[in-house]
């Protein structure tokens, strides 16, 4: 039961975005410019950041969210889940992989970031940009997780829910649009 008095058709952070607006529009602005702007990382790859970020921080809504975005963009669903379980095994690039354990440590505190870390990174053939956002989608995932377990929001329990909601993050990004989640009614 949320601690606060929330729309029941809209759990997680969508139901705290829409309880105040006026913060909402910063932060899917800012989402939307990370997750869909232009980047050298991919859409999956971005997802996959958010999801690794979310899972270790224990958020079930922003995980279960994120990996169902994230294999709205892969070509394989299971790659989401091994990213979360085992970073170092997973299907992914080199430079991915580098890049996911500096948002897992970022995730947990920014001060885990080593300079090994970074630098495992740039061998890898990340760029200061991609090392950038991925800091600072890990950063903006820790204060969704908090954010949506700080206020206890609603999380279905329906896989089915996450595969709706994972298709309308990839068809409509994280800007505000009328009717945006009715594709989320069963």
């Amino acid at each position: 039961m949320p601690y606060i008095p929330l729309k029941e058709n809209l759990p997680g952070i969508t139901g705290l975005l829409d309880y105040r607006l006026d913060t909402a529009l910063p932060i899917r602005q800012l989402t939307h410019t990370l997750l869909r702007g232009k980047s050298t990382l991919s859409e999956g790859e971005r997802e996959l950041i958010a999801t690794v970020v979310s899972y270790g921080n224990e958020c079930r809504f922003c995980t279960a969210a994120h990996t169902a975005a994230a294999n709205a963009w892969l070509p394989d669903p299971s790659i989401a889940e091994q990213v979360k379980t085992d970073i170092a095994t997973a299907p992914v690039s080199e430079k991915l992989k580098t890049l996911l354990f500096i948002a897992k440590a970022v995730g947990k505190s920014g001060r885990l970031v080593s300079p090994e870390m970074v630098a495992a990174a740039r061998k890898a053939g990340a760029t200061d940009l991609e090392i950038h956002d991925t800091v600072l989608i890990a950063a903006l995932f820790s204060l969704y997780n908090r954010y949506v377990d700080g206020l206890a929001s609603v999380t279905p329990m329906e896989p089915a829910f996450y595969d709706r909601l994972g298709h309308i993050l990839r068809e409509k990004g994280y800007l505000p649009s009328e009717d945006r989640y009715a594709g989320l009614a069963p």
